[in-house]
Parts: structure tokens; sequence; C-alpha cells
């Protein structure tokens, strides 16, 4: 491999990392107030694909980018009157149907007013 074909490389390589995707944390839910009731488990889901094609393809989203928010909004209206959530867990799976994959979040907590 000359100098120049290692050049190239290296500047592929540089391009691919400076170019994928990253991000930070994400609040889904804003703080729950110093003071709050407790009004018992809740708990929703919501999922999301990505696909068209063939593996090497699936870049398209569908629904994907918005399921944690909705699994949130899910587990909120399972209790009626909550407004909020505390003692979070999210749960993530996924499975490949015909034209590409899903992803289904599941968000349990307990619920508050």
């Amino acid at each position: 491999m000359g100098f120049s074909s290692l050049r190239r490389a290296t500047a592929l390589c540089l391009c691919t990392l400076l170019g994928a995707c990253a991000s930070g944390f994400t609040t889904v839910a804003p703080s729950p107030p110093a003071q709050y009731t407790r009004l018992g488990p809740a708990e929703g889901s919501a999922c999301g694909s990505l696909g068209i094609v063939s593996t090497a393809y699936y870049v398209i989203p569908m629904g994907a980018n918005s399921r944690i928010e909705r699994a949130y909004a899910a587990a909120l209206a399972s209790v009626p009157g909550a407004t909020g959530l505390v003692d979070v867990s999210y749960h993530e799976n996924w499975f490949w149907w015909l034209i590409g994959t899903a992803r289904c979040v599941t968000v349990q907590g307990e619920a508050i007013r």
C-alpha cells in the first residue's frame, strides 16, 4: 500500500468517524415537584420501525424517533389523574419484519400527581 493509498484510507476513516451520529442524554419528562402523591404503578409501550428494502438500508425511520415519548404518554394515560412518573425503568426490544426492524419501548414507573 503506497503513501497515497494510506492517506486516502486515513481520510476515509476520519470522515466516517466524524460523520457518525452521536447524542447526549435526553430528558423525556420534567423532574417531579417537591411534593407529590403516589398513585400506583404505570406502564406504557410504543413501537417504531427502521426499514425499507434490505438490512443494509434500514435507515428510514417510521415512528421510531417518537417511541419513547409515546410510551411515556401511554404510561401516564394508564393511571387516571397522573401528571408524571417517578422510579422509572425503560426496556427496549426489537425484531425483524418483512421490510425492516421494529423497535419497541416499555416505560414503567410509579404514577404521581
